[in-house]
C-alpha cells in the first residue's frame, strides 16, 4: 500500500509517534461500544426482540451466529476496498459514522429496526477494524524496534474497552432500559471517532492513511466519484444483510438436508468450498517448502477456528448460563462480558515476560505446542464449570466463583494462541498471497460463529417463561459444557501428539 511508505512526522509521546495515541483511543472507545452492544445483544433478543417464541433460545442463537459471523467477513471486504480506493482515513470514518448510527438505531425497541441496525454495525465494523489496526503500523519505519510494544500499547486499549463496555453498558441496559445501555455504545463509538478526527486536524498521522490513488479515488463510476459511490453503495447494503439476518429460520423441515440451515449458514458453506477448491490450486503451483508451510497455515487456522468457536460463547450460552443459573454477585449477568477483557489486561504482560524468559533459556515451546495448550485450556475452563452442579443451591444456582475460573482459564489459552497464531500466518505464506492468507485468517473468526450457533442451538432452552432458569435449565448447560470440554481436550491432544510433525512442516519458522 501506498500510504504505508512514508511514516508520520515523529511528534513523541512517551517514547512514541504520538499519533499512537489518537489511534489507542480511537480504538479503545469503538471497542467499547462494540463490546458494550454484544453484551446485552442475547439477552436483549432473548426478552425482547424473541420474548413471545418458546424458541426464543433458538432464535437468538441463529440471529447471534450470523452477525457474528457477517461482522468478521465484512472486514475482509472492507480491507480490500481501503486498500484499493478509500484508504484507511476514509475507510475509518465511514465504518465509524455507520456503526454509531448503528448504535443508535438499536436504541429503538422495534423489530424492524434490530435487523437494520446490526446490519449497520456489521458493514461499519468491516470498514473500520482491519484499517485501524493496520494504521498503527504506518507510523513506525520498517524494522523499527518500537513497533511491537507499539501494537502491545495498541492492544491494551482494546481489552480496556473491551473492560470497561459491559459493566456499564450492563448496567445502564439491565437497570434502566436497553436504549440506554445501547445509547451508551452509540456514544462511545462517536468520542472514538472525535479522537481520530483530532489527531488528523492536528496532523499527528502525518501523510498516512490517504487514498493509495487520488485519480482511482476520484475516479467516477455511473457518474458518481468513486468517494461519493461506497459510502452510497455501503449504505444501501444494510438492508440487504437486514434481510439475510432475518432470515434466520432454517430452510428444510425437521428430517432434512438444510434441517439447521439457514441462509447465511448456506453462503458460509459455499464460500468455505471456493476458499478451499482456491487453495488446492495454490498448492499445486507451489513449491514443496511452500506447500509444507502453507498446509501448516491452514492446520492453525483451523485449530484457532475451534478455539474462537468454543471462547465466542461467553457472549451467547455463558451469559444466559450466568442469567439463570449462576448466583452472581456484584455483577448482572452481562456485566460477565467484561471477565474476559479483565484477565486479558491482567495476564498479558506477565505471560509475555514468561515466554521471553523461556526465549533467553531455550525453552520457549514451538508455534504447535502452544496452540496444543491452548486447546487443552480451553477444555480444563469448560470442565471446571461443568462441575459446578455439585456445588448448586436448591434452586440449581452454582458458586460465581466457578464462571470466574472459566474466564480465567480460557483467558490464559487465548494468550497462548492468539497473539502468536496471526504473526505466523505472515511467517508461513508465500510473499504473493500473504494478503489472501490473512483474509483466510480474518474469515476463521467468522467460521467460529458458526460454531458458536450450532452449540448455542444444542444447548437452547424450550419455554415460554421469560423467567427460566434454576434446575430448570442447570443439566442442560452442564451437561453441554462437559461434550464442550471433551471436543476441546481432545483437539489439544491431537495438537500435542502431531507437534513433532508440524515442526517439520514449518521447516525454519519457529
Amino acid at each position: 500500500m501506498s500510504d504505508i511508505v512514508k511514516p508520520a512526522s515523529e511528534k513523541q509521546l512517551f517514547g512514541h509517534p504520538q499519533g499512537l495515541f489518537y489511534l489507542f483511543f480511537a480504538e479503545l472507545w469503538e471497542r467499547f461500544s462494540f463490546y458494550g452492544m454484544r453484551a446485552l445483544l442475547t439477552l436483549y433478543m432473548v426478552n425482547v426482540i424473541f420474548e413471545a417464541l418458546a424458541t426464543r433460545d433458538y432464535a437468538a442463537a441463529a440471529v447471534y451466529a450470523s452477525y457474528g459471523s457477517l461482522v468478521y467477513a465484512s472486514t475482509v471486504i472492507g480491507g480490500k476496498i481501503s486498500d484499493s480506493i478509500l484508504g484507511m482515513r476514509a475507510s475509518i470514518f465511514l465504518g465509524g459514522i455507520l456503526m454509531a448510527l448503528g448504535h443508535f438505531v438499536l436504541a429503538i425497541e422495534h423489530n424492524i429496526a434490530f435487523f437494520l441496525a446490526l446490519a449497520l454495525i456489521i458493514v461499519g465494523n468491516g470498514f473500520f477494524k482491519p484499517n485501524i489496526s493496520t494504521f498503527v503500523g504506518t507510523l513506525y519505519k520498517d524494522g523499527d524496534p518500537r513497533k511491537d510494544s507499539g501494537f502491545t500499547i495498541f492492544y491494551m486499549g482494546i481489552n480496556i474497552g473491551g473492560f470497561v463496555s459491559p459493566l456499564l453498558c450492563g448496567w445502564l441496559g439491565e437497570t434502566y432500559g436497553w436504549h440506554y445501555g445501547f445509547g451508551l455504545a452509540g456514544i462511545g463509538m462517536l468520542t472514538g471517532l472525535l479522537f481520530f478526527w483530532s489527531g488528523i486536524k492536528k496532523n499527528v498521522f502525518g501523510d498516512g492513511g490517504r487514498p493509495p490513488s487520488v485519480e482511482v479515488y476520484e475516479k467516477k463510476v455511473m457518474g458518481i466519484p468513486q468517494k461519493h459511490l461506497i459510502p452510497i453503495l455501503a449504505f444501501l447494503s444494510a438492508p440487504l444483510i437486514a434481510f439475510l439476518l432475518h432470515s434466520y429460520k432454517s430452510l428444510g423441515a425437521e428430517g432434512t438436508a438444510f434441517a439447521d440451515t439457514n441462509i447465511v449458514n448456506l453462503l458460509f458453506y459455499l464460500v468455505g468450498i471456493v476458499v478451499l477448491i482456491y487453495m488446492a490450486t495454490i498448492m499445486v503451483k507451489s513449491t514443496v517448502d511452500e506447500r509444507k508451510k502453507l498446509f501448516m497455515a491452514l492446520l492453525i487456522t483451523f485449530f484457532m477456528t475451534i478455539f474462537w468457536g468454543f471462547h465466542e460463547l461467553h457472549g451467547s450460552v455463558i451469559t444466559l448460563f450466568a442469567a439463570r443459573n449462576v448466583d452472581l454477585t456484584l455483577i448482572n449477568a452481562s456485566q460477565t462480558n467484561a471477565l474476559n477483557s479483565m484477565f486479558i489486561v491482567i495476564l498479558s504482560i506477565p505471560i509475555s515476560i514468561m515466554w521471553t524468559y523461556m526465549a533467553k533459556k531455550k525453552i520457549n515451546p514451538r508455534t504447535p505446542y502452544k496452540f496444543g495448550m491452548g486447546l487443552v485450556l480451553a477444555g480444563l475452563a469448560f470442565y471446571v464449570v461443568s462441575l459446578s452442579g455439585g456445588s448448586a443451591d436448591e434452586n440449581g444456582m452454582v458458586p460465581f466463583s466457578y464462571l470466574l475460573w472459566l474466564y480465567f482459564i480460557i483467558s490464559v489459552g487465548e494468550l497462548f494462541m492468539s497473539p502468536v497464531g496471526l504473526s505466523k500466518i505472515t511467517d508461513l505464506s508465500p510473499k504473493r498471497i500473504v494478503a489472501f492468507m490473512m483474509g483466510v485468517w480474518f474469515l476463521s473468526s467468522a467460521y467460529a460463529f458458526q460454531i458458536v450457533g450450532f452449540i448455542s442451538k444444542q444447548l437452547a432452552i424450550e419455554s415460554t417463561d421469560s423467567n427460566v432458569g434454576g434446575l430448570e435449565t442447570l443439566d442442560v448447560y452442564l451437561d453441554g459444557f462437559r461434550l464442550i470440554a471433551i471436543y476441546a481436550l481432545v483437539a489439544g491432544a491431537v495438537v500435542l501428539l502431531f507437534g513433532p510433525l508440524m515442526k517439520r512442516l514449518m521447516g525454519n519458522v519457529h
